[in-house]
């Protein structure tokens, strides 16, 4: 993904890569166009690890090529912030000269991939005719979601759509290899800790089964997928969609896993460990198992509200129904006091018992949940973390004269 500073110079950089294009690829016919799927690899930027793409149109006459590619957004929008923490964001289509493209890519160390693919006159010229539609500054924007309508879904719909519908159709009918999840954690492992926050707020709408279609949301994804895809060579017979492939660029950059990481060691170790701490604490250093247990708490409880802004607030529909906020809830705000009257040997009121049988029993209901045939969300990192943690807090919440 790239980013420009404002929508003017958006504009400048867009006249200035389509000027040269008119004069040979925007009227070149169909046949001498070649149509091209290139695939650059993940940065060192967040937002970047996913990886980019672009689809080229090259003039096989003059040489002349153009990348349009639809991951440009602007931190100076209006806005920008807020309404990517609703999840509404904006970003637009773009066009430049291959070159000054996949200069930028060189410069950064993210390796560059060119398939060359099997289009015939007819659909290299309405594939052109479509991105130079799609080009225009009142069809150029869209509202962005990660997984479903994101810069590499638009240059496989785009692909599908010249292509006839081919792509849709042999991709929906195969099995993707990993879940949304499994890709996200895989892809933002560099980042621990963005990582786990990740995958914290992911419902159980990233752990639904996914086709070679879905799963086609990644750029590298849909160059693999590509590679299997076969139509017609206009004799009765078929030829391969993937003419050439040439790895224009190497990857200078670390490469990301090829499976994501298993949460629940580390996790349940975590939260077995913090368990153990309070439980030792509690008897020997009241003040610390204090410090600890509010600790916990005021995270617990920060973490809850924000997976509830997430669910019933924003456009986020990947963080809806998360089974999550059972274990990190708001309700643990209201067991502050207890935990500190604990620690001068007063048993916890009325009141702060329900909160925590309720506590108790939304934990309770999460494991329940995962254990019933039939769930979807694959949260037992998590499970295994606040477990312990809360069967610790809750024991010595109901044990106060220790």
């Amino acid at each position: 993904m790239r980013i420009t500073s404002s929508l003017l110079a958006l504009l400048a950089l867009f006249l200035l890569a389509i000027a040269p294009a008119h004069a040979s690829v925007a009227n070149a016919p169909g046949a001498n166009l070649e149509v091209s799927l290139v695939t650059y690899g993940p940065g060192d930027i967040y937002w970047e690890r996913f990886g980019h793409d672009a689809i080229e149109l090259r003039d096989a006459v003059s040489g002349e090529a153009v990348n349009f590619n639809y991951g440009v957004f602007d931190f100076n929008e209006k806005n920008f912030f807020l309404n990517f923490a609703r999840g509404r964001m904006h970003y637009l289509m773009d066009a430049e000269p291959t070159g000054e493209e996949e200069s930028y890519y060189v410069d950064v160390g993210r390796s560059i991939t060119r398939q060359r693919l099997a289009l015939t006159p007819e659909q290299a010229g309405a594939l052109r005719d479509f991105l130079f539609w799609n080009l225009r500054p009142e069809n150029a924007g869209y509202n962005y979601d990660y997984y479903i309508d994101n810069c590499t879904t638009r240059v496989r719909d785009a692909l599908d759509k010249a292509l006839g519908g081919v792509l849709k159709a042999r991709l929906a009918t195969q099995p993707g290899g990993m879940s949304y999840r499994q890709q996200t954690d895989r892809l933002m492992s560099a980042q621990p800790w963005l990582m786990l926050l990740l995958d914290l707020g992911l419902g159980p709408y990233a752990d639904q089964p996914m086709s070679a279609w879905s799963e086609s949301f990644l750029p590298y994804e849909l160059q693999a997928n590509l590679r299997g895809i076969r139509v017609p060579d206009g004799h009765g017979g078929s030829q391969p969609l993937v003419q050439d492939e040439q790895l224009l660029s190497p990857n200078r950059l670390p490469v990301p896993p090829g499976q994501a990481p298993d949460l629940r060691l580390p996790l349940g170790a975590a939260g077995l460990a913090f368990a153990l701490l309070l439980v030792a604490t509690a008897r020997r250093v009241p003040l610390i198992h204090a410090l600890l247990a509010t600790l916990y708490l005021v995270v617990a409880g920060l973490v809850g509200l924000l997976l509830l802004m997430l669910w019933t607030l924003t456009s986020h529909h990947a963080a809806w129904y998360n089974a999550n906020l059972l274990l990190f809830s708001p309700l643990a705000f209201l067991l502050l006091r207890a935990s500190w009257r604990a620690r001068r040997g007063l048993a916890p009121g009325r009141f702060a018992n329900t909160v925590l049988i309720l506590q108790l029993a939304a934990v309770l209901i999460a494991v329940l949940l995962h254990l019933l045939p039939g769930t979807v969300q694959q949260n037992q990192p998590w499970l295994l973390f606040a477990l312990p943690v809360w069967l610790a807090l809750a024991w010595r919440l109901r044990q106060p004269t220790i």
